[in-house]
């Protein structure tokens, strides 16, 4: 039995030595990405990261002894404060956002629905319930499709990323008239978008929604970014709304040189909307942990609300904003 339990120690203390070096090589590294897209990829997880480098340093300080446990512990805070320090900037921003007391004059929803979403009946009835005035969607195909033909005869007005009405990924639905829009779909460099100028008694704004490719292999996602700040140059960004799946966290300096190069300011705030449900054919998530969808708005809008949706099928959560137009 002491053999045994002395086994077991070591174990533990091989764990948590583990835990906190890759804790620590992974912050150490997604500081280079401030300089490196493929650095940049290690820092999307980083909530992953600070858990694993705060579970090290416990187990370290538990289990280990004199000069061994006060090693763990400060290589676990150094990683803890490395992965903190990424995100704390988005959460501060999350809890002192002071939000406008209304009354709201637009109300927009983002939702990837999932090409393999599981019940688009349900998501279809949550949606026409929530009832707004544009839907954003991606992946609108495959599964999702039963989502997206009623959507179509419901709403008034139309376009997907191939310019008008015919199926493709990216989605723009409106109870506001159409004035002009738009698609951009490009099988080569895969990107998709579309648009649409939309009336309003304030005077008419464009919308767009996108749909980017994972951050891995690092550079592609980079130059969707760019392509799509070069595409919102042509409009008039004081009331503009952009919307998508992004697959880009807020921790990530991809996403932070993005933000400043779109000119518009985000309003999906440190709101985690995947994984959702079965996200593969083996893996369930608890909860979402990541947030890759994103809204940002031009300085005409001012924000009123902000919400998060249930699970509805897909292995994204839909997210809510409601705006008032000054």
């Amino acid at each position: 039995m002491q053999l045994i339990l002395h086994l077991a120690r070591l174990f533990c203390r091989g764990t948590a030595l583990a835990m906190v070096l890759l804790a620590l090589g992974l912050g150490l590294m997604g500081l280079g990405g401030a300089f490196s897209d493929r650095l940049d990829v290690a820092n999307h997880f980083a909530p992953i990261w600070l858990v694993t480098g705060l579970a090290g340093a416990l187990v370290g300080a538990i289990v280990s002894r004199r000069s061994e446990r006060w090693a763990i512990v400060v290589m676990g805070v150094v990683a803890i404060l490395a992965h903190g320090g990424l995100m704390a900037p988005e959460l501060i921003a999350a809890q002192t956002r002071k939000l406008d007391p209304g009354p709201a004059t637009l109300k927009v929803m983002q939702f990837n629905v999932w090409a393999s979403n599981d019940d688009p009946s349900e998501a279809l009835d949550w949606v026409l319930a929530e009832d707004p005035d544009v839907l954003f969607i991606e992946e609108g195909g495959g599964s999702a499709w039963p989502l997206i033909a009623p959507l179509r005869r419901l709403y008034p007005f139309v376009v997907s990323c191939v310019g008008n009405t015919r199926p493709c990924d990216t989605w723009i639905f409106s109870k506001k008239k159409m004035v002009a829009r738009g698609g951009l779909y490009d099988r080569q460099r895969p990107f998709s978008a579309a648009w649409a100028t939309l009336a309003d008694p304030n005077g008419p704004f464009t919308v767009v929604a996108t749909h980017y490719v994972w951050p891995i292999p690092a550079g592609a996602q980079q130059a969707q970014s760019r392509r799509l700040a070069e595409m919102l140059g042509g409009f008039d960004k004081k009331a503009m709304i952009v919307a998508g799946d992004f697959n880009s966290t807020p921790w990530s300096w991809s996403l932070r040189r993005q933000d400043r190069r779109f000119g518009l300011e985000r309003r999906t705030l440190a709101m985690p909307s995947w994984p959702s449900g079965s996200f593969t054919r083996l893996l369930k998530a608890p909860f979402p942990f990541m947030p890759i969808d994103h809204v940002y708005a031009g300085k005409q809008w001012k924000t009123v609300s902000v919400k998060r949706g249930p699970h509805l099928g897909s292995d994204h959560r839909p997210v809510v904003i409601t705006l008032r137009r000054e």
